[in-house]
């Protein structure tokens, strides 16, 4: 049962039929106190509700019919319903636990995809099932490329794997490289909208200028160069999914014409003054602390509540190192394909080096690492000098402390790295090798036999 509250009967009315024609049964009143009182003894799976109940506009009584219904029912879905000019207010329900806000006027279809996610991601919010198994995980859904069995990594999986199936906003946060873009990719494949269109637009290559005609399109003459009809993006993705990379660039002006079109799911073309509704799951992702420029004022709050309704941060590769070995094989398997070469492996020492380094590049930079590892490798088996000797090829390395992080070689790995670094380095010449290293001959080859380095 889903219960409506407003004090204007023709919008309970519009809501009622819209809601009993999808099959939803409903129960309307005028005021707060009959809400409450209605609440009190009737089971319900959501409210929606107005802001204002009288002649003031302030507000105050909505938020105060929240606080009382959270007080009665604390996971009980609330959804507002608000006019445009109202949406700081609508805003504040939001900190105040609503799960998401309309505004007037509204279409039948948005009000029914709001209604269902919120429903959904209620039941989705209420199971507290035990952390799967990344194997059970797999066999439920489709994860494709994502790799890791990290406890953090098994629970945004499950996650993402249940909300999938609703149409929430997403919001993806993580440092650069750690692999928002395909989780983006996992939302839509196990979405009912994985046989539509997913978009990917990065809004931080997209000037302010072009940001209308990239994100809706133009028609021919609606600027100088324009010579032709162009589709935008959101027009392409209609029927499936958009993904908003690097979201937090947005300067003030295109974050005002992006909360437009994610409220109202409508836009303009450029050039045209007909509107063109749109339907699309917003996925977005960013490497910045947006509730920071927030209190900067460099990121609008109601546009922050708008595309976060379900947030996904994920961890640094660092924080997982249990994850890195499995990610390096993944990798390994798919060079060895790429570049025909026969089945590669990682020794111990080389897995557990890997594991200490720093990985400021993140995932990212862990398949470059490996890449160029096996380009310049011939052995079977890679080695700790294999990614040692391609690391230097990162220009963040000349920042970094060149000795390998404490407890990640011991003194044995890292003089038999030394060794045939300083032997490549010096086309195998002994006397340069043990010059250079401050060793005699005689010691040298003591170590090669010791380290079995062959000469």
């Amino acid at each position: 049962m889903i219960l409506i509250v407003d004090d204007d009967r023709s919008v309970t009315a519009s809501l009622t039929l819209v809601l009993k024609q999808a099959g939803r049964a409903t129960h309307a009143v005028g005021s707060p106190a009959e809400a409450v009182a209605w609440l009190k003894a009737h089971a319900c799976e959501l409210v929606i509700q107005d802001m204002n109940f009288s002649r003031r506009t302030s507000g105050e009584e909505g938020l105060a019919l929240i606080a009382e219904i959270k007080a009665l029912r604390p996971t009980l879905p609330v959804i507002l319903i608000t006019a445009w000019g109202s949406i700081g207010l609508a805003v504040e329900g939001m900190k105040a636990g609503a799960s998401d806000f309309v505004t007037k006027p509204w279409t039948n279809t948005q009000i029914l995809q709001v209604v269902d996610t919120a429903i959904g991601l209620a039941s989705t919010r209420a199971e507290t099932d035990a952390l799967p198994t990344r194997d059970a995980l797999d066999a439920q859904y489709d994860f494709g490329p994502l790799v890791g069995d990290d406890p953090r990594i098994l629970r945004i999986l499950r996650l993402i794997g249940r909300v999938s199936a609703t149409d929430a906003s997403v919001l993806i946060t993580g440092e650069s490289g750690t692999g928002k873009e395909l989780i983006a990719e996992a939302v839509h494949r196990n979405s009912r909208r994985q046989a539509k269109a997913f978009v990917k637009v990065n809004l931080g290559g997209i000037s302010s200028s072009l940001f209308e005609s990239e994100m809706f399109g133009h028609v021919r003459g609606a600027f100088t160069d324009a010579r032709h009809d162009r589709k935008g993006r959101f027009e392409i993705a209609h029927g499936g999914t958009i993904f908003l990379d690097e979201i937090g660039d947005l300067d003030a002006a295109s974050q005002v014409k992006m909360l437009r079109v994610l409220q109202d799911r409508s836009y303009e073309v450029l050039g045209s003054s007909q509107r063109r509704e749109v339907d699309v799951r917003v996925i977005s992702a960013t490497n910045r602390t947006l509730a920071e420029m927030v209190s900067r004022g460099e990121f609008r709050e109601d546009l922050l509540y708008r595309i976060n309704l379900i947030a996904v941060h994920l961890p640094p590769l660092r924080e997982r190192p249990g994850d890195i070995p499995i990610l390096t094989m993944r990798f390994l398997q798919a060079m060895a394909h790429v570049y025909r070469r026969d089945p590669l492996s990682l020794s111990a020492s080389a897995r557990r080096w890997l594991q200490a380094q720093p990985w400021p590049g993140n995932v990212r930079q862990l398949r470059q690492w490996v890449e160029r590892a096996v380009l310049v490798s011939t052995r079977d088996v890679l080695e700790i000098e294999d990614f040692a000797d391609t690391a230097d090829m990162d220009a963040a390395d000349l920042l970094r402390d060149p000795l390998p992080p404490v407890g990640s070689m011991t003194m044995d790995e890292l003089e038999r790295a030394m060794i045939l670094k300083s032997l490549r380095h010096h086309g195998g010449n002994i006397s340069k090798v043990a010059e250079s290293l401050g060793l005699s001959r005689a010691a040298l080859y003591r170590r090669f036999e010791k380290y079995e380095i062959p000469t």
